[in-house]
């Protein structure tokens, strides 16, 4: 029952309202998240703003997976990588894939980190 609570207050907090909502675009999230000289950030702020996306849309999927309800694509990333590793990972896919340039970022991120960190059969 408690999983059931847990999953109606999700939706509640993430159906789309009337209003119209700002979208992390994939072009978007590869602009902040590219580096700029020497390594610094291209957008001030952006290396954060995009470490805290990605941060996100993890954290979003491993309350799925403690929920029973992880979709098909399911990743597993080791508790020791840091979120600049994580960057990178998906700066690469977004590198080699610019077809998700138009579309929300978050299931490029998810592909990104499903290349690398795919679930096999292990415990979430």
């Amino acid at each position: 029952m408690r999983q059931v609570i847990v999953l109606a207050a999700m939706l509640f907090v993430f159906v789309p309202r009337a209003a119209p909502a700002a979208h992390f675009s994939g072009a978007y999230l590869y602009h902040i998240c590219k580096d700029g000289p020497n390594g610094a950030d291209a957008v001030p702020g952006g290396h954060t703003a995009c470490e805290a996306y990605i941060d996100g849309v993890l954290d979003y999927h491993n309350v799925l997976q403690s929920l029973d309800v992880a979709p098909k694509v399911d990743i597993c990333v080791p508790k020791d990588v840091t979120s600049g590793k994580l960057r990178h990972i998906v700066l690469a896919y977004m590198d080699k894939n610019p077809e998700n340039d138009a579309f929300i970022a978050a299931p490029a991120v998810t592909m990104a980190l499903w290349e690398v960190y795919p679930c096999r059969g292990r415990k979430h």
